[in-house]
């Protein structure tokens, strides 16, 4: 494949994952008077005086279990509420699919506390596929993870800890862990979002590169 990089951006905040509904249900969560007649463009204001009344991890907890209740327990809610306050869970829970989550609801609580909880950064990467060979990609993160790996330096996180898998000499199961999110705006051309963990655009060495992608054959 031939691949042009149209953008690496680092971001601490995502405008689209929390939506004005998200906010005025928070603030009931939050226990906020007249929650109801709060005007969207106050949201947002009102939500971070409300957060700050509580402590830090109570904050934490109320907003992970309004976000994860289904797919965490109350024990894993208590304990992540504690962590996060000092640690980087969006980069280190175990669980990678939780990630995204994860930074979102930590950034949200980071702003509201004006520090408090770690900074923690996401890497989007705009890139265009000029030539693909016919190969569908569509949402596919093993091909994508193949792409963008053509695109770092050899320091890379990514590439050091899956080479075998990027050289398909083994079967690639761990792309998930770093492409949180895929958009496909026009014909060719691909928005993913990752955390600056493991991609930084000061990993990326080159805006237009060849790209040999193999697939993983079983024996």
């Amino acid at each position: 494949m031939k691949v042009k990089i149209l953008e690496a951006k680092t971001l601490n905040e995502l405008d689209s994952y929390w939506s004005n509904e998200d906010y005025s249900a928070l603030l009931k969560e939050f226990d906020f008077p007249e929650a109801d007649e709060v005007k969207d463009e106050n949201l947002r204001e009102m939500l971070f005086m409300a957060i700050s009344d509580f402590e830090p991890n109570e904050a934490a907890s109320i907003i992970l279990t309004y976000k994860l209740s289904d797919q965490l327990n109350e024990g894993q809610i208590h304990s992540i509420s504690h962590e996060m306050t000092n640690d980087k869970v969006a980069e280190e829970y175990p669980e990678p699919s939780l990630h995204y989550d994860l930074f979102n609801i930590n950034q949200l609580l980071y702003k509201a506390y004006n520090g408090t909880f770690p900074n923690t950064e996401a890497t989007l990467l705009k890139f265009e596929v000029v030539e693909d060979d016919g190969i569908e990609i569509g949402e596919d993160r093993e091909i994508l993870a193949k792409v963008i790996a053509g695109a770092l330096n050899n320091r890379s996180l990514v590439k050091r800890l899956f080479a075998d898998q990027l050289e398909a000499s083994v079967k690639f199961e761990d792309a998930h862990k770093f492409i949180w999110t895929i958009k496909n705006p026009e014909k060719n051309k691909y928005h993913v979002l990752t955390s600056k963990y493991w991609i930084s655009k000061e990993d990326i060495v080159g805006s237009d590169y060849d790209i040999e992608v193999n697939n993983f054959e079983e024996e």
